[in-house]
């Protein structure tokens, strides 16, 4: 396993992030126990969870499943790159989401509690608060620094100007700032590139792509149309709309002699931007089929086709758009 430095930290992290999402809701607990062994077993160190994963408010269902992994395994927590998220609603009270110091504090303890650990690697917001000042969220993120309950502070579905502001503000505050942001990317979904690769290249974060795969329209959705999620009629539908690509696209992808899922994969890999794409296997077979996109290049020739193929806004902004 190559090893990639997070952002512009020393902190090194693996290509893929395993996301645990679908720990609870999609997979047992037995399942994602076995999932997370055999993932740090191949070198994949990088976890990313939120409070709210599980979806059912204020339990931490996810959270809880990890905890109970590290609980069970002694030793295995020191050897894990643990993400976590803050933003969600957590309770029916009017301080149980968002981003106010309260509510960043009493998150991260709640956290902390449910994931049985004593810090956080990477404490992601998960959305900006566009009702909290700035100089609030990182008084309450730098206290958790200090007390050594959060290593380094990231962001998620933030735009570029967000990034910008908060970082130019933690820098007047002499603290670290964000040092990495996971946002929708890939090849069919690329309006980051407009503002916030630029953003996080300026900065100095490692952008962490979700959803690399777009819901599993870029697994081999034609292949596979009838099987799992792809047979709802929401995926149905979206395979429908974007059949011409994908029939083009998994044309190369058989050329190439790789599976859609990889290549999707290796295409994000090589923005030298990007940290690690989240992968979310519902089992060990897909987790162990993930790996294989770290050992994909893409010729210039190759990356011209996905391109055509998948178009982007037409570079970053302004001149996606002017002259």
């Amino acid at each position: 396993m190559n090893y990639r430095q997070l952002g512009r930290t020393g902190l090194q992290v693996s290509p893929l992030c395993l996301g645990t999402m679908n720990f609870g809701p999609e997979t047992t607990e037995e399942n994602s126990h076995r999932i997370m062994d055999q993932a740090l077993g191949l070198g994949v160190n990088f976890f990313d969870t939120a409070d709210v994963y599980g979806w059912k408010q204020g339990e931490g269902v996810t959270e809880q499943i990890i905890g109970r992994w590290f609980e069970h395994n002694p030793g295995k927590r020191d050897r894990v790159v643990l993400a976590t998220k803050v933003y969600g609603k957590m309770g029916d009270g009017p301080n149980d989401q968002r981003l106010s110091a309260y509510h960043i504090r009493k998150a991260c303890e709640d956290s902390l509690r449910r994931l049985k650990t004593d810090h956080i690697d990477l404490y992601q917001m998960h959305h900006i608060d566009r009702l909290t000042p700035w100089e609030e969220v990182w008084q309450a993120m730098e206290w958790l620094v200090q007390q050594g309950m959060v290593l380094y502070v990231g962001s998620s579905n933030f735009a570029g100007w967000n990034i910008a502001q908060a970082n130019t503000l933690a820098a007047g505050r002499h603290f670290m700032g964000l040092v990495a942001e996971q946002s929708l990317y890939n090849l069919q979904a690329r309006m980051v590139e407009l503002e916030v690769i630029p953003a996080c290249r300026a900065f100095g974060l490692g952008l962490i792509p979700w959803s690399p795969l777009a819901g599993g329209l870029l697994g081999g959705a034609l292949r596979k149309a009838s099987e799992g999620r792809r047979a709802s009629e929401r995926v149905q539908k979206e395979i429908e709309k974007h059949r011409p690509a994908l029939e083009k696209y998994e044309a190369l992808c058989t050329e190439l002699g790789h599976d859609p899922a990889d290549v999707a994969l290796a295409w994000l890999l090589h923005n030298p931007v990007v940290t690690a794409p989240i992968i979310g296997p519902r089992t060990s077979e897909q987790l162990q089929g993930s790996l294989k996109a770290l050992d994909i290049t893409l010729s210039e020739d190759v990356l011209k086709k996905l391109d055509a193929i998948w178009p982007g806004p037409g570079g970053q902004a302004p001149e996606a758009y002017a002259w």
